[in-house]
């Protein structure tokens, strides 16, 4: 199923899931998104991966054609699930965790395949277990964060004065993919969809969108809402710049601004006032800390500078100021007012306290750290202020 060297990877993140599965109520559970496939056996194709709460787990193929391994079994249904776990010693469950993330027909024919056995929320534990990543995962959030930091730093060199926001997105777009980038935007459930990112300027950074962003973006067609909406970058306006790190199965999030011309004033504050609460934030973050209590953080920062009308968006405000990343780019924990979640080490958050300032544009900045005991250390890095598009 996997090659050698990713077995001790894959042997660990088992283990992971069997120890989650031990403090539910659930004794085993049935992977079928592409994210968690991903998760629980480093490659994405068309089945099942069961996991026991003891043992290794089992890999249920339909396709491709020449995966192999013990535990690896090709199947034409899931049906067939049950008699083969039988085959290879395994009891049929008491409980199984599946995942409720699925789509509806998934759910429910899934369900059917194990009759008279209780079904819990499996996305519920596979969401605690991908949030702490281990040193494998890590490495390759790291290496897209040092590919994603590259690509930004070049971002003035693909300017050019007339320019609208999208030729400005489709240069950054092809630069990405130049860089490696995998080109796709993994998002968990159906609360969004987008690609590559957002390149946003001037009054459309405060264009209401369906999603919970803190900048808005009216989008090219009604059937994708949110984005670029080809409006031409003048003096004066920010561009904001928030683009897909996906250069290992893994992703980083960041974001920049960038000016043509002088800004206001209070533009400039807000800016300065994004970056004191990533520092303060960051300080906070240690294993233990309630991601309740970071969210009220930046929101304090953003009152006592008087700036409260615009954080988080102006005309539409998001619910939040950070979320977990990772093989998806909406993991938990989220740093929002009624989150019950305790920050644990080795967690990764994109932090992304942002203003929008009429007729301006979107001011802050977006950077993705991870959890340790000495606080949130950031792994993406590029210039911080606002850079000038010349």
């Amino acid at each position: 199923m996997y090659s050698s060297s990713f077995r001790p990877e894959a042997l660990l993140r088992c283990e992971k899931i069997q120890s989650a599965l031990r403090t539910s109520h659930a004794d085993s559970i049935l992977l079928n998104t592409n994210a968690n496939l991903y998760y629980a056996s480093g490659r994405v194709f068309s089945g099942y991966v069961y996991v026991p709460a003891e043992g290794e787990p089992h890999y249920f193929v339909r396709r491709p054609v020449g995966l192999k391994g013990d535990t690896v079994h090709y199947i034409h249904k899931p049906e067939q699930i049950p008699a083969l776990l039988a085959e290879a010693g395994l009891p049929i469950p008491r409980c199984v965790a599946l995942e409720w993330d699925a789509s509806h027909g998934d759910f429910t024919r899934l369900a059917a395949v194990f009759p008279d056995v209780e079904v819990v929320n499996g996305s519920a534990v596979m969401r605690a277990v991908r949030s702490v990543k281990t040193n494998y995962e890590l490495a390759l959030m790291q290496e897209s964060a040092v590919k994603h930091a590259e690509v930004y730093r070049r971002i003035e060199s693909v300017f050019r004065e007339g320019m609208t926001d999208i030729e400005l997105q489709i240069e950054i777009e092809r630069l990405l993919r130049l860089h490696g980038n995998l080109g796709l935007f993994r998002i968990n459930g159906q609360s969004m969809e987008i690609f590559m990112g957002n390149v946003i300027c001037g009054d459309n950074a405060d264009s209401p969108t369906p999603y919970d962003f803190a900048m808005g973006g009216a989008g090219l067609s009604c059937s994708i809402p949110v984005g670029a909406n080809g409006s031409l970058i003048r003096p004066g306006m920010t561009v904001m710049v928030d683009m897909c790190g996906n250069f290992t199965g893994y992703m980083t999030d960041m974001t920049r601004v960038y000016s043509v011309g002088e800004l206001s004033a209070e533009a400039a504050r807000a800016h300065a006032c994004s970056i004191e609460i990533h520092r303060a934030v960051a300080r906070m973050g240690r294993p233990g800390v309630a991601a309740a209590d970071l969210y009220r953080l930046a929101v304090q920062i953003a009152q006592d500078a008087g700036l409260d009308d615009y954080f988080m968006g102006h005309t539409q405000k998001a619910g939040f100021v950070g979320h977990g990343v990772g093989i998806e780019v909406n993991e938990a924990p989220v740093l929002a007012p009624r989150s019950k979640e305790l920050l644990v080490e080795n967690q990764v958050i994109a932090l992304e306290p942002k203003f929008v300032i009429p007729h301006v544009g979107a001011v802050g900045i977006e950077d993705t750290y991870v959890v340790t005991p000495e606080g949130m250390k950031a792994i993406t890095s590029a210039p911080i202020e606002i850079l000038p598009l010349q």
